[in-house]
């Protein structure tokens, strides 16, 4: 056997795990020499052409560092600075230490002595997942139910998804073809009869302490040092520049006891608000919040029968004279069950607003349907909300849309003068936001009923083109509606309060459609509110 080959049968027999080093024939083992020292560390291999990259995400190479340190900027951060280099995604991973040597090199120092750069996160790697997840579906983000959810899937609700909630939008019959048809007939039986609707994901803040009274009137433009145990109050919430920033109502239920709630949307950066302003602005202010949004389940009971359906459920007397418009107390239910009942209207017609401990809501609800069968009493959802309150005239963040003052809503009157101080108060009084030919709230109906025009076009004068110059406003709310018999719709028209009978054009750019029609008061049904009172 030759050299050669015997070299490869020792190979594969040491590479098999055959044979120690030391048992090679023919070829004595070695003993390794100790070390004696560090080899020399070679920061860049030296070229005599071309240029030696050090961080090749940035393309910084060796000539710029030299550079750096020559024109001054030798020290280790102000290097970084001037060649960018360690500034990539791997934050000087792949080439700060020879960086740091060379500047070392070119300095006459240690790389100790030249030091590390401030590393920016991340340090570590991180996924994309982890950082773009909240684009990633539902995965992130948690699916809220109200605690009358299963009540309204067992009534066949179809389902909208408002923020973070689900909320039935409307409760389809056999035989009804389109939702349009469902929103119809649940409205019409609203303003004749009776319905509930689930209005638990409202937002709701307990509001405690002695303080309670005057940390509301300082929160509010509208007065509540006076609100009397056992009444509710709408309130408009500003914010600093004077701009409506949230509504609702506020009842209070004891002398140290406040209920306060909020629109769905904003019932976090409302709860978020009312805690700086306790624990920041008026720290001195015995006051004390707590959100209790998924404690309660709500609803709405409305309609001229809606006494009659929900006083077999209620104890206690519910006439006009005992419980009038804007009551608001803590009741027992037949049964025993305590909870909270308000008379508040979000449809104009007679109202209640009950609310329970939220594992009782679907008990109660059946109870209510129950009570109001002879009456026809229909569940109704989130559609026919909205078609109950744009006959009413009342605004959501579709006309509370970030630059509106009250005034501008037609809530001017509620701004209390005699406050010495409220939230928004004083830039409220600017110039700008008193300026009369602002943009306020009107009602807006087709001249022709056949006609339709929808949100978000553009309300021009009669015969004027379609050019920014005449732009008089903007539809903010539109919508069918089976009482008026029409499209109608809400506005915010310069002048608008003073333009009611003027005639105008609503121009809808995106589908080219330019309908005439007439500005009128916002309310479109009962607008002496004799129903809320009855």
């Amino acid at each position: 056997m030759g050299f050669d080959d015997r070299r490869k049968v020792l190979r594969r027999q040491v590479l098999g795990g055959f044979l120690e080093v030391d048992e090679l024939a023919g070829f004595p083992a070695i003993e390794a020499e100790p070390a004696t020292g560090c080899g020399t560390p070679v920061w860049a291999v030296a070229e005599p052409k071309g240029k030696a990259f050090v961080d090749f995400q940035n393309d910084v190479h060796v000539g710029d560092l030299k550079l750096a340190h020559a024109e001054g900027y030798g020290h280790v951060e102000l290097a970084k600075r001037y060649t960018t280099s360690g500034m990539a995604t791997d934050q000087g991973k792949l080439s700060n230490v020879n960086a740091i040597g060379i500047l070392a090199a070119a300095r006459g120092v240690s790389p100790a002595e030249v030091g590390t750069t401030t590393y920016r996160p991340f340090f570590t790697p991180v996924s994309f997942g982890a950082l773009t997840g909240m684009h990633r579906g539902r995965r992130f983000q948690p699916v809220r139910r109200s605690p009358l959810h299963g009540w309204a899937e067992k009534h066949g609700a179809r389902f909208v998804e408002t923020g973070l909630w689900l909320r039935s939008s409307y409760f389809p019959r056999p035989g009804e073809a389109t939702w349009r048809e469902s929103v119809d007939r649940e409205a019409q039986a609203v303003r004749v009869g009776v319905g509930i609707c689930d209005v638990s994901m409202l937002g709701k803040i307990e509001i405690f302490g002695d303080d309670a009274a005057e940390f509301l009137n300082r929160v509010y433009c509208n007065a509540f040092l006076k609100l009397p145990v056992g009444r509710a109050r709408y309130g408009l919430m500003l914010r600093e520049d004077g701009c409506v920033y949230d509504d609702g109502t506020t009842s209070r239920l004891g002398e140290r006891h406040y209920v306060t709630t909020t629109t769905t949307a904003l019932a976090e950066g409302v709860l978020t608000h009312l805690e700086f302003c306790a624990q920041a602005l008026w720290p001195e202010l015995d006051v004390r919040l707590a959100s209790a949004t998924d404690q309660w389940a709500q609803m709405a009971v409305a309609g001229p029968k809606a006494r009659a359906a929900l006083a077999q459920v209620v104890e206690g007397d519910l006439s006009d004279a005992a419980f009038p418009y804007l009551a608001a107390r803590e009741v027992t239910l037949r049964g025993g069950l305590r909870g909270r009942l308000f008379r508040i209207s979000f449809s104009g017609e007679l109202a209640y607003e009950l609310a329970v401990p939220a594992g009782y809501g679907e008990s109660v609800a059946d109870a209510i349907l129950a009570a109001g069968a002879p009456f026809g009493i229909t569940p109704y959802g989130s559609e026919t909300l909205g078609v109950l309150r744009v006959e009413k005239g009342h605004v959501t963040h579709a006309e509370i849309n970030g630059t509106v003052t009250p005034a501008d809503l037609g809530m001017g009157r509620m701004v209390s003068q005699a406050k010495p101080d409220f939230i928004g108060k004083a830039l409220l009084a600017r110039e700008g936001m008193q300026a009369p030919d602002r943009p306020a709230l009107v009602g807006l109906r087709p001249l022709d009923p056949a006609q339709a025009f929808r949100a978000g076009a553009h309300v021009l004068e009669k015969g004027a083109a379609a050019t920014l110059a005449n732009d008089q406003g903007y539809v903010t709310s539109a919508l069918f509606s089976p009482h008026v018999g029409s499209t109608i719709g809400l506005a915010l028209v310069r002048r608008g309060p003073e333009r009611h009978g003027e005639e105008v054009l609503v121009w809808d750019a995106l589908r080219d459609a330019m309908t005439p029609a007439v500005l009128c008061p916002p309310c479109f049904v009962d607008p002496e509110n004799v129903r809320l009172h009855v």
